[in-house]
Order: C-alpha cells, then structure tokens, then sequence
C-alpha cells in the first residue's frame, strides 16, 4: 500500500474523507455547519488537500474554511437590516493553526452552531506520515500542492 493510500484509509475516522483526485492528490470536503431559513441560506465548510512526493519524502498539505451566505437578512448576524448578500473566506492563519472555531446564533427560530478543531485532520494525517517516514510541509496556495 502506498503512502497516499495509507492516508486516505486513515481520514475515514476523521471528519473529512479524503479522495484520490484526477491530478493525482488527495482532497476532501467537510460541510461543518449548514443553514437554510426563510428565504436565507449560511453555509461553512472546511477543504483540505494533500499530495505525496515520493522522490523528496515529503507531504505537501493545505487547508481552508470557506463560509458562503446568501438571501434576505433579518437583521442579525451582523447584516444590516433588509436585503444583504454575504460571502466570505477565511484561511487558516500563517501555515498552520490550531484551536477551535465555536459559534452558536439564532435566525428565524433555527439553531445554527458548530465546534471544529482547526488540528484535528493536520494532526493525524502528519501522525501517518511521520511512520512512514516522511516528512510534512503545510502550503499556502493550493496550487502548490
């Protein structure tokens, strides 16, 4: 079994699957936290990409949380009253951060929350890397994957 088979088996644990891509790399999607009300839809999902290269023993991965909203604002959320369109992208931090991400709000008598550590899926892909001997590079573009 090869590294980047060794890597996907080990994501079926976490909350993100990681898939072999047309390209060649491994890749996988999260939705960590969805919600849809009258007329207004707020999505957060985290993405992560990972290539193996063979011939200098390192993993070269990338992550982001995207957060996407669209339709009528009632107000809240830090949307001005009436109609608003939000969309919006946040990078994980230098290469790498760790921690947690929380929210919990209200809109139209739906909950909305979720609770995501930023480490988790880093963490134990580097786990399976480091066994097998290679080494671990976090990137900022995905391109360079």
């Amino acid at each position: 079994m090869s590294l980047a088979d060794d890597l996907a088996a080990a994501s079926t644990t976490l909350p993100v699957r990681l898939t072999r891509q047309k390209d060649g790399s491994l890749g996988g999607e999260a939705v960590l936290a969805e919600r849809k009300a009258f007329l207004s839809r707020k999505k957060l999902a985290y993405k992560c990409k990972a290539r193996v290269d063979d011939a200098a023993r390192v993993v070269r991965f990338w992550e982001i949380l995207v957060e996407k909203g669209s339709g009528v604002s009632s107000g809240m959320d830090d949307m001005s009253p009436g109609f608003g369109f939000k969309a919006g992208t946040y990078k994980t931090g230098g290469k790498e951060r760790s921690g947690s991400i929380e929210e919990a709000s209200r809109l139209f008598g739906q909950d909305y929350s979720y609770q995501w550590d930023y480490a988790a899926v880093r963490t134990a892909l580097q786990g399976v890397a480091a066994a097998a001997g290679y080494g671990w590079e976090t990137v900022l573009n995905p391109k360079s994957v």
